[in-house]
């Protein structure tokens, strides 16, 4: 049985629906029981466990064969890395002690860089979580997911604005987080694979002033991209909800973007291209936003 943590979550789904597909039998972890009818309807069974719960996630995962792993990431933690530490010693025990054989983690590009790289910290302590245990470990680095652009819909509805952190001209290697759960669930049932790490790209860079036309195709209206000023950014994350901490790793995450520093190692690494263009993504998540 496969053991999908953050089921409820758009990847975490989309590889339950893509290993339910390929007839293997899942159970997916939640934190919300409110969401387990979608999965449930799927054909997967569904436990609630909270990751910071070890008693709770040990029982969840037994009579497991392979756990999907995930950091989340709230921007709303008092401590960003503490917690992600809490939550990857929490994996480390239910994998030992429910006899899970498999474990392929979803890192993040730029996984490599270690400390003080914000957020992807978080990946790089996930892709070492397992060190030392008698488990096929395997690890996902995709690029910034197309999806990450749908929190700015209603900006660019209601005012013709997208507004990203980025300069407006700098393209970035971006991936459909739809493509990364189905090369996760493929990877789930692979038995040749221990020890790889994926750096997982979509068909091309883009830029912010790339997306803004993508919204502006898919919407049939003129969409200006727009950079935040770098002394905004601590008030625009802070109205997001986000934590002194969630805000300070944030911004040492997107430094190391715009500098250039979070490419692929493309060392030691199996480099792999997905299908989905920017273009494709957004035309079809739009129209499940507008069915939906």
């Amino acid at each position: 049985m496969h053991i999908i943590t953050g089921a409820s979550g758009q990847v975490g789904s989309a590889v339950v629906a893509n290993l339910i597909k390929k007839g293997e039998t899942v159970k997916g972890i939640i934190h919300d029981e409110k969401k387990a009818d979608k999965l449930k309807k799927l054909g997967a069974e569904v436990a609630v466990a909270d990751a910071f719960d070890l008693q709770a996630l040990t029982k969840a995962t037994q009579g497991g064969s392979t756990l999907f792993a995930i950091t989340p990431e709230t921007g709303r933690n008092d401590d960003v890395i503490a917690d992600t530490k809490k939550i990857l010693a929490n994996y480390r025990a239910a994998v030992e002690a429910s006899g899970i054989q498999k474990v392929v983690g979803l890192s993040s590009m730029g996984a490599q860089l270690g400390e003080s790289s914000g957020n992807l910290y978080m990946s790089y302590l996930l892709e070492r979580a397992f060190n030392g245990l008698d488990v096929q470990t395997t690890f996902i680095r995709p690029a910034y997911y197309f999806s990450n652009w749908m929190m700015y819909l209603p900006a660019i509805k209601e005012q013709g604005v997208l507004a990203s952190f980025y300069l407006v001209d700098m393209q970035i290697a971006m991936v459909s987080p739809m493509d990364v759960a189905q090369y996760a669930a493929d990877l789930l049932t692979k038995n040749d694979d221990n020890g790889k790490i994926y750096e997982l790209f979509g068909p091309g860079y883009y830029s912010t002033q790339d997306v803004a036309d993508a919204f502006a195709d898919t919407l049939g209206k003129a969409v200006k991209a727009e950079q935040i000023p770098r002394d905004q950014w601590d008030k625009t994350l802070k109205q997001t909800g986000f934590s002194p901490d969630g805000i300070k790793n944030f911004i040492e995450m997107t430094d190391l973007v715009i500098a250039g520093k979070t490419a692929a190692e493309a060392k030691g690494t199996t480099v792999l291209k997905a299908s989905t263009t920017l273009q494709q993504y957004i035309n079809q998540a739009l129209r499940v936003k507008e069915t939906a």
